[in-house]
């Protein structure tokens, strides 16, 4: 059973660091971007194709994956979000277009990298493993844990005491007295685009160095991606960080406890539901109140 704990945090930071993107696109936005599973994926490939056809290590390709990624995000917001703006149906529509991005980002990285499984070079990714207490612990898994860790926490200093964070928290709250006090709120939210791209390519990145990955990974994530920002707030970046590691440890203890991976997503969501019920907001949500 401990066994299984670990696993659950090591994979509830991936899904944290995932969630938080969706998370921050929704707080300012109001919007679900469901073209982040599809930068997730592009995250795994960038940092494969950095890897394989320029020799930089691994270090270099997280980093550069990381910005490209983020200037996906800048791309998909300028293409899918930016015109459908002024509309009525604002959200509606840029659900739809953010659907329709994915689905070629999709298209693109199957035509070029193919539809196979694909892993990183062996020697690319740290190896050894470490026993504590009849728990055994990958190397690579407490990279990704701190990863993971220290990019959720400089996000949260970021939008808490810095210039940018204030106007991204003010663009978020209302627009147009955001606007009216001078923040430039294109550019705020192309960087906000930017940053959660950046995130859910990190993502991709360090779930690639765990598990293989092809263009149709981020399936899975986005559910789940789904599942923790609903779990722990719409909007709240605590929130999504807390329901990463919660859905993590639920999916592994549902594991250990019925002895069959076939019940996972099911014991995941049904956990979901009944948090949903008792708290309809989420475990750290609140209800917005947004002027007309």
């Amino acid at each position: 059973m401990l066994q299984q704990l670990a696993n659950g945090v090591f994979q509830g930071s991936v899904y944290a660091l995932f969630a938080v993107g969706y998370a921050l696109i929704f707080g300012v936005l109001d919007i679900l971007n469901l073209a982040h599973q599809a930068v997730f994926m592009i995250g795994a490939f960038a940092a494969f194709w950095i890897l394989t056809h320029l020799g930089a290590n691994m270090v270099v390709a997280f980093l550069g994956s990381m910005v490209v990624c983020g200037l996906l995000g800048i791309l998909l917001d300028r293409v899918a979000f930016a015109p459908l703006r002024r509309r009525r149906d604002t959200h509606f529509a840029g659900l739809i277009t953010s659907i329709a991005a994915a689905t070629m980002l999709e298209a693109l990285a199957q035509g070029y990298f193919g539809a196979q499984d694909n892993r990183f070079p062996l020697d690319a990714v740290p190896s050894r493993i470490y026993t504590i207490h009849g728990v055994v612990i990958l190397q690579l898994q407490l990279i990704i844990l701190a990863v993971s860790l220290l990019l959720t926490i400089g996000l949260t200093v970021m939008l808490r005491a810095t210039r940018l964070g204030k106007a991204i928290r003010a663009v978020a709250e209302n627009p147009r007295a955001a606007r009216l006090l001078g923040i430039n709120v294109e550019w705020v939210i192309a960087e906000s685009f930017f940053i959660a791209s950046a995130l859910g390519g990190a993502a991709g990145v360090l779930y690639g160095m765990l598990y293989s990955f092809s263009p149709t990974v981020g399936h899975d994530l986005e559910l789940k991606g789904l599942a923790v920002i609903i779990l722990g707030g719409m909007g709240s970046i605590p929130g999504a960080v807390i329901g990463g590691f919660v859905l993590g440890l639920v999916e592994v203890a549902s594991i250990g406890l019925s002895s069959t991976s076939n019940l996972r997503d099911a014991i995941a969501f049904t956990l979901l539901f009944l948090v949903l019920v008792a708290r309809p907001n989420g475990l750290l949500g609140r209800r917005a109140v947004r002027e007309a």
